[in-house]
């Protein structure tokens, strides 16, 4: 994930995630190699970037652009839709509102999508200080994204996924060999996995649910795909 900073005094490049779960996973399974999650910090081209954060004080560097696109599309635009659309966003973010917290309908969000205003992407609004973790846990969530993990003695690994993937795409994002041959998942929750020694001992006390492709993972599962190619 690309975060873009306004207002923040990070320095641009790749941070750690230091991910509670995955450190306690780590702990627990002393595995040969542990794959965390890395966040990406940029101040500049923001319309690259997968999340914005941005300080209070400095909102109105992103919003004047959006207001100003958004009204030169407003004199253009023949659809009574879009211009309704765009008079309630250019009123929201004269409130000093950002686009992405505006609740719209689906077609709403296309029009959107297409217009491409910055603080549609998933925008972090700032009133203090922060951690660099604290600022990437916000950009993930507003973003809409959880982590499942794979843990064992050989590696740990936290992977970011869309919130509602189910066990089929989140096997792809291992390895697309696993989704190809996906014949079941073995899915655990953090908190259960927590409180006994493995994955073996969690499916003997009966923690361990067999799902099929289309079963939605939850954030912090612990999964493992059975395959076949």
């Amino acid at each position: 994930m690309k975060i873009y900073l306004s207002g923040l005094a990070f320095n641009d490049g790749k941070v750690k995630y230091n991910d509670e779960r995955l450190i306690k996973l780590s702990d627990k399974f002393k595995p040969k190699k542990v794959a965390p999650f890395f966040a990406e910090f940029t101040t500049v081209d923001p319309e690259q970037a997968d999340a914005l954060a941005v300080m209070k004080e400095t909102l109105l560097d992103l919003l004047i652009p959006d207001m100003e696109k958004l009204e030169g599309r407003l004199a253009r635009s023949e659809s009574q839709d879009e211009k309704k659309l765009l008079v309630k966003c250019i009123r929201a973010m004269e409130e000093e509102k950002v686009l992405c917290d505006l609740e719209l309908s689906g077609d709403e969000k296309n029009i959107l999508k297409a217009l491409a205003p910055l603080t549609f992407k998933p925008t972090v609004v700032l009133a203090g200080e922060i951690t660099t973790d604290e600022l990437i846990s916000r950009a993930l969530k507003k973003a809409g994204i959880i982590f499942f993990y794979t843990a064992g003695k050989d590696e740990c690994k936290a992977w970011p996924v869309e919130k509602n993937s189910n066990a089929l795409t989140c096997a792809g994002k291992i390895h697309s060999d696993l989704a190809r041959g996906f014949i079941r998942a073995d899915v655990v929750p953090f908190d259960g996995m927590m409180g006994v020694f493995n994955m073996h001992e969690a499916k003997e006390k009966g923690l361990v649910k067999t799902v099929e492709k289309n079963h939605i993972i939850e954030d912090g599962d612990i999964i493992e795909i059975k395959f076949n190619v």
